[in-house]
């Protein structure tokens, strides 16, 4: 079961659809991207990982780190104080999109997974500075993934900061409802950086196992969050993880899993193992098309189905 051969083949198979989409050249950094690039590590509790392509390739977090971010607001804030400002509810809406924010009143964004969401928990990080509280967060990456040498890409960082003018009007509607109160260009810059966190699919893969154990690191023994943060996360993933495309997505393939616009997707089968992904070629909801593929061969194959 699970065997490197295996995955190459599948590698090779989820390889033909990266003609039908594209980079997030958007994002200058991002848009340097081969869209032919795939790989994946599988992680399993006995600490075996099972890999395919070339799992060197360090790839930036972008949105996934929204819900890593999302785990230590739980534990610094607490539940009722993070869902006081973000909602718990899945979107239809592109995941950069301010129009629900004028719908809904009072006007919190739906969930933690859409930008507006992301940057009001990115707000509630503890610290007394942008430093401080990019410094926790990245401490708290570096013992999920068991690796003290994860940091971030300044060039992906800057060429994000410079670019983000979406994410400034976000912020700007979020201070004027009060859901934030820091200042708008700080607030960037400690997103940019959670954004430029970058790794390898087996970092990916391993902070996915973390996840699927309930939060426990099954090599120490260590709980690194609680059960409940845990499962609130994994219920993210299913429900708002992959943007507008969650609900399809659960019922093709039905795996918790979180996706960023560098084409990195985190999943978490519980109690099973993790998996880490990278492939730049997006669709267009901001997907990766071949790990979205991959994906889809792995439940197929191994019913990896939650559901």
């Amino acid at each position: 079961m699970y065997t490197k051969a295996e995955l190459e083949q599948f590698v090779e198979q989820a390889k033909q659809y990266a003609r039908y989409g594209k980079v997030a050249d958007y994002i200058p950094a991002l848009g340097k991207a081969d869209p032919n690039d795939l790989s994946i590590a599988i992680y399993l509790p006995d600490g075996n990982v099972i890999d395919a392509g070339d799992t060197t390739h360090k790839v930036t977090l972008q949105s996934i780190s929204k819900i890593i971010a999302l785990a230590l607001v739980l534990m610094d804030r607490g539940e009722q104080e993070v869902f006081r400002k973000v909602g718990m509810e899945p979107t239809g809406d592109p995941f950069n999109s301010i129009a629900k924010l004028e719908e809904v009143q009072p006007a919190k964004p739906l969930n933690p997974m859409i930008n507006a969401g992301a940057l009001a928990v990115t707000h509630m990080i503890a610290g007394a500075s942008v430093a401080e509280r990019f410094e926790r967060l990245l401490q708290f990456v570096r013992k999920l993934a068991g690796n003290p040498t994860i940091t971030y890409s300044q060039e992906v960082a800057q060429s994000e900061f410079e670019t983000a003018f979406l994410n400034r009007s976000l912020c700007y509607f979020l201070k004027q409802h009060g859901i934030i109160n820091e200042d708008v260009e700080e607030l960037m810059d400690l997103y940019t950086k959670q954004c430029a966190i970058e790794m390898t699919c087996i970092d990916l893969a391993r902070i996915g196992l973390v996840f699927a154990m309930d939060g426990c690191d099954p090599f120490t023994d260590e709980q690194m969050m609680p059960l409940d943060v845990a499962r609130i996360c994994k219920t993210f993933m299913v429900t708002c993880g992959m943007y507008n495309a969650s609900g399809e997505f659960a019922i093709k393939i039905g795996i918790p899993a979180k996706s960023g616009v560098s084409g990195g997707i985190l999943a978490a089968v519980p109690g099973r193992f993790g998996i880490g992904i990278f492939g730049p070629a997006l669709d267009d909801k901001g997907n990766s098309i071949t790990g979205m593929k991959l994906l889809e061969l792995l439940s197929k194959t191994y019913s990896l189905s939650i559901f």
